[in-house]
């Protein structure tokens, strides 16, 4: 992908608020005919994604973008057209692309639907703009 392109999602831990919004973005911007593409990263990666997101998105119909939560690189922000954050990303990072916070989004694990809901309605938000 090229940087016109690469939308990365980054939430702390890799595993849930990224994963679902790059999930869904990549739905969308497909549907919609869009030559764009979103990857999920953490800050603080865990080991595993999140049991409520993997299921969530399966009862939906969709599948995640990562097997396995990833760390945000340097590389990553190079390539990335924007960044769009659940969390506090490290200065570097702000220095290195265009950061966008999506704020006021429930922890996916108290309750998928509505987290899923917000990140969708930012999602329309974005790709209409």
């Amino acid at each position: 992908m090229n940087k016109k392109s690469t939308i990365i999602f980054v939430c702390e831990h890799g595993a849930a608020k990224s994963i679902l919004a790059a999930a869904y973005f990549n739905t969308f911007a497909s549907e919609m005919g869009l030559d764009l593409r979103a990857i999920a990263r953490g800050t603080t990666p865990d080991d595993e994604l999140s049991l409520q997101t993997v299921l969530g998105l399966s009862r939906d119909g969709l599948h995640p973008t990562e097997s396995t939560p990833q760390k945000l690189t340097e590389t990553d922000l190079q390539s990335a057209q924007r960044v769009i954050a659940f969390c506090e990303l490290p200065v570097e990072a702000r220095q290195q692309s265009t950061v966008e916070h999506w704020e006021g989004i429930p922890p996916v694990s108290e309750n998928y639907e509505q987290a899923r809901d917000a990140i969708v309605e930012h999602i329309h938000r974005f790709l209409n703009s």
